[in-house]
């Protein structure tokens, strides 16, 4: 037998097992990529800028809330300042038809495990940071950006990070009977399906649906 007869049988079985590890590294990538949407949906977690004394001490302290969303959940990582006498919607701190930050220190963020729709935003799995503008009357805007890296102070909303913006909404805003010491942000209740933020006399409804 001369030795090409006896080469080709090892070529072929080489190819062949070259063929099945192709095979196998497509397989794997697939599951990679089925499994994202359970790595986001483990991935549900508030990760505070400060850590350790600086986020113990902090004035206005860290706090998150969580609700479904169709077969999914949000959670909304945020921190609570109180207004300790002050007025600070309509004042100089958080004045009307500017842009505000929702919160203290870093920007509020919020995760999504489910595509959803954020004030009619459309928006897919993952975590984007919400500001709003507050105004007088009955609407204030709600905006959704996908970058979550930056402070959340409003004079750190550069051009780059505006650029990320997902998109802007009105959404609704009343008064409350009395005021609100510390900012809040609640799920609603009742049927209702999104956020209420709430702080001094001051209530806004964000709705948070499954995307349609």
């Amino acid at each position: 037998m001369s030795r090409w007869k006896l080469f080709t049988p090892l070529v072929l079985a080489a190819a062949a097992l070259a063929c099945g590890g192709e095979a196998a590294q497509e397989d794997a990538m697939a599951m990679d990529t089925a499994a994202a949407p359970a790595a986001v949906a483990g991935d549900l977690a508030c990760r505070p800028t400060a850590t350790g004394s600086d986020l113990a001490d902090r004035a206005s302290p860290y706090d998150s809330t969580t609700l479904s969303v169709g077969e999914g959940q949000a959670k909304v990582c945020y921190s609570r300042p109180e207004l300790r006498g002050r007025t600070m919607i309509g004042g100089d701190a958080v004045p009307y038809d500017t842009l505000w930050r929702t919160g203290a220190n870093e920007p509020t963020i919020i995760h999504l495990d489910v595509p959803a729709q954020i004030a009619g935003l459309r928006v897919e799995p993952g975590s984007y940071s919400l500001y709003t503008v507050p105004r007088q009357g009955e609407q204030w805007t709600v905006i959704v950006n996908r970058s979550t890296s930056q402070w959340g102070h409003e004079g750190r909303y550069s051009p780059e990070v505006r650029a990320q913006e997902v998109g802007r909404a009105d959404v609704a805003h009343e008064a409350t009977q009395a005021p609100i010491e510390q900012f809040t942000i609640r799920a609603m209740e009742g049927g209702d399906t999104g956020l209420l933020i709430e702080w001094q006399n001051s209530r806004v409804r964000v709705p948070i649906r499954p995307a349609s």
